[in-house]
């Protein structure tokens, strides 16, 4: 049986990014529903890549498609918390990043929940793996390293 994970304080983490949350995010239980864990992921990185004009949602040849992801869950996170995620990247392949996430309530020192996806970067028109991530990528992913 392997070991129970623990949270990861700030430290662990390269960046950070604000998030917010909504009232359509808490569940019947009052606090934040297991999906949007997922979503704030995924806002998380593409919100940096686009900041740091790495990728264009609307028009740019490469798009990167989720094909793995996992999440553990510490702390229960509600609306109207306001939310500080952190970002490292894990491992880089010739077209695939593995994102690592903390997800933070404002403030607080150790993540309520640390997770991981998977993109593969693809061509937006044909869907098939790029030959190597373009520059801009490159750059941005050097701002999420240890």
């Amino acid at each position: 049986m392997s070991q129970r994970p623990a949270p990861d304080d700030r430290q662990a983490y390269a960046r950070f990014v604000a998030v917010g949350t909504r009232w359509m995010d808490n569940d019947i239980y009052g606090h934040l529903n297991n999906v949007v864990y997922y979503s704030l992921f995924d806002t998380a990185v593409n919100q940096y890549l686009i900041e740091q004009g790495a990728l264009d949602i609307h028009g740019g040849a490469v798009i990167g498609l989720v094909v793995e992801t996992h999440c553990n869950y510490f702390d229960s996170l509600a609306f109207p918390q306001r939310i500080e995620a952190g970002l490292r990247v894990a491992q880089r392949g010739r077209s695939s990043v593995r994102y690592e996430i903390g997800l933070f309530a404002e403030g607080a020192e150790t993540c309520a929940a640390r997770g991981h996806f998977v993109h593969v970067y693809v061509e937006r028109d044909s869907r098939r793996p790029v030959a190597e991530l373009p520059a801009p990528y490159h750059k941005a992913l050097e701002g999420l390293q240890l």
